[in-house]
């Protein structure tokens, strides 16, 4: 799979994505206008090792909801990540059996890195 998770009304997202220059075989999914579905999230999360390392805690929604001042399990985040996709850190980008979360420069080089391996 080569799918890239992302937010359309972004400019992170997109400046990021424009940067990378995807390859014609990757699939683009809109979280906004195209909700995350259950068996999605449960796929990342298993990639990604937890609930929690796909979950953005810089969402405006995470301190509006007192969700900072609670201890919340893998359950609290994979429901608020398909409750709202504000919760889901982006963009999230997944190569086959490898996936790289957020916006840091650090995730997006070693995306990169990874995606034009082969040129």
């Amino acid at each position: 799979m080569k799918k890239v998770y992302h937010l359309k009304t972004c400019n992170t997202c997109d400046r990021i994505i424009k940067g990378l220059d995807f390859p014609n075989d990757f699939v683009f999914q809109d979280i906004k206008s195209e909700d995350i579905t259950v068996k999605q999230i449960e796929q990342l999360a298993k990639l990604a090792g937890s609930y929690e390392a796909l979950f953005s805690k810089r969402a405006k929604l995470y301190k509006e909801m007192g969700l900072k001042d609670q201890n919340l399990s893998e359950a609290d985040y994979k429901h608020y990540i398909l409750d709202h996709y504000t919760f889901l850190k982006r963009p999230v980008i997944v190569v086959d059996d490898q996936i790289f979360i957020g916006n840091s420069a650090k995730t997006v080089e070693a995306a990169k890195a990874f995606i034009h391996a082969d040129e």
